[in-house]
This record gives C-alpha cells, structure tokens and sequence, in this order.
C-alpha cells in the first residue's frame, strides 16, 4: 500500500512538473480555420467561387474604385476596336439587356458607349407602346431599330416586355402571351439566320440589393426621375415576376441564341464581367494598329484675317474658374 502511494505521488510530481514546463514554453499559434470561401487578393475582384456555392449566399470582395477604373479603361480600348471591326466588315449586332427594375441595365449600357461612336453603335429603350402599334404585329415596332451592315444596336428592354411587365401586369390576354411564347424563338432564329448576331443578357439582382437601390433612387435628386408607378408595383410583385422570368427561360433560352446571366448585385462586377463577355462573343481583330499614326497637317499661313472684337459677342456667363 505505501509503495502504490508513493507511486501516485510521484505520478502528480511528474504532471506538475510537465504542466509546468508547457506553461513556461510559448504557446502554439493555431491555423485558422479554412473558410468556406475563397478571399480575393485585396482590392482586386474576387471572381472565385465555390462550384456548390448558391449565388445567394456567396460573398465577393468587392473591386477598389482604382482597380475598377483601371479595368473598364481596357475594356473601351478593346471596344473600340471591335467597333472598328464592325464598321469595317459590314457586321450587324443585336444586344438585348433585360432583368429586373433597378439591375444595373441602363449603368452597362452607358458604360460600353462611353468610347464608341453614336452613328455606330446606337441605344434603343421605346416607351410605352402607342394605341397604333398596339394594333400591329407585336414584333413589328422593333424590327425598324435592327441595325444595318457595320451598325450595333442595344436594346434596353426590347421585345420581352411582353413575357414580364405585360404578362404580369395584364396588359397583354393570355392568348396574345402564348402566341408570343411560340414566335418569340421563331423570331430569334430568323433573325440569326439573316445574319444578325443577337446577344441576349438577363440581369439578376436580389431583391435585398434592389430594395436598396429603389431607396437610392427615392432620396435622389437625381434619380426620382427612374422610380416610376411600374417600379413600385414590380416590388410587390416580386415572386410574379419571378415565375414570369422563368417560364421566359424555359421557352426561349435556345441553342442558337442562349441567354446569358450576369449577377448584378455588385454594379462594378456586372459591368466589367458583362463588357468582357461581350468582347469575347464577337471575334475581332485589331484594325487600328493597321493604321499608320496620324499626322496633323500644317496651319497655313495668316493671309490678313481680323478676329471680330469679342465684346460683339455673346458668351456664356464664367460662373465657374479657378
């Protein structure tokens, strides 16, 4: 009995004195705990995803403003050489942005026509339909928008009003949407095979990221003007739209004209990822570095002109100086 005592005694000594040693040794540092999601490099878009990840429920870095701009200056040079192709080789583009109010559509748009020339490439948003054309065939008031050789064309909104806002709204008899449902790809197709290149791009946004930017817009000045009557109702009608924007997809998302998805909740995302995709629909080649540097002509020589006094005319008031 007192041998096995003296050995419990010993073994509390030697746990003591190992206790001990460990208190008096640095602590290991532990590993942090792998994250679910990828972090991108700081103050670069972190376009990596998890494959099994909801796009819900992923959370991206968003790109620095430097980053950002750095970016979509690339993207206009290579704009403007595709416009040059276009112009050049005769092509005819079609670009249909479509999504939900408040997507960042109209924000793309202005971005990829920002470097590029207005007797090329050209916007078309129609307003509401007139009681005339109301009366035509439905297509019909968008085919005078097609563009001709060397032209491109985007539509902000175009001939699928009529599988959302009519549809849900009820402008449109269910007669008139299902009838639409069967031309609308028919159209499509024969646009392509008369030698349109049609792109077609739906913008996805949550409805957590839209309500902030309809709140945007109601405190904005410079905004209230894109909150309409029809935006209101479509926050209402969220899940309408919802099953509306599906049975679209399920009807004309066809093989000769896919549409393409571009999450929108980040607004620089959308649109450098959505100019970059459309650069790389369109096979083109660099014809401006064809071209020899332009040289400015000499000025000729003053013959005796007299610039009339300044004071004879009227100019715009120097609100603004240094």
């Amino acid at each position: 009995m007192i041998d096995n005592e003296e050995e419990r005694k010993e073994d509390v000594s030697d746990k003591e004195t190992q206790q001990a040693a460990e208190a008096k040794e640095p602590k290991e540092t532990k590993a942090p705990k792998a994250s679910k999601e990828t972090k991108a490099p700081k103050g670069e878009a972190s376009m990596v995803a998890l494959e099994n990840t909801p796009v819900l429920k992923r959370k991206i870095a968003k790109i620095s403003e430097e980053n950002y701009l750095k970016e979509l200056a690339k993207l206009h040079v290579e704009l403007v050489k595709l416009q040059e192709w276009i112009r050049v080789k005769g092509l005819k583009v079609v670009v249909l942005f479509e999504g939900r109010d408040a997507a960042g559509k109209g924000g793309v748009i202005k971005r990829i026509t920002e470097p590029l020339s207005p007797r090329i490439v050209k916007v078309v948003a129609l307003g509401t339909p007139t009681e005339r054309e109301k009366s035509q065939w439905y297509f019909q008031r968008y085919v005078p928008h097609l563009p001709a050789a060397g032209e491109m064309v985007l539509f902000d909104r175009s001939w699928y009003n009529r599988a959302g806002v009519e549809r849900v709204m009820g402008f449109c008899t269910e007669d008139e949407y299902q009838e639409y449902l069967r031309s609308c790809p028919e159209f499509e197709r024969m646009l392509v095979r008369s030698g349109i290149i049609l792109i077609k791009y739906w913008f996805s946004v949550s409805d957590k990221e839209q309500e902030k930017r309809f709140l945007s817009r109601t405190q904005d000045p410079t905004k209230q003007w894109k909150v309409s009557p029809m935006d209101l109702e479509s926050r209402m009608r969220w899940e309408d739209y919802s099953r509306a924007k599906d049975a679209m997809f399920a009807y004309t998302d066809i093989k000769q004209v896919p549409w393409y998805v571009v999450d929108a909740d980040i607004k620089p995302h959308a649109r450098l990822n959505c100019i970059s995709h459309l650069l790389s629909q369109i096979p083109y080649e660099d014809l401006l570095t064809t071209k020899q540097t332009m040289k400015l002509p000499p000025r000729k020589k003053s013959t005796g002109y007299v610039r009339p006094p300044i004071d004879e005319q009227t100019w715009v008031p120097s609100k603004y100086h240094g």
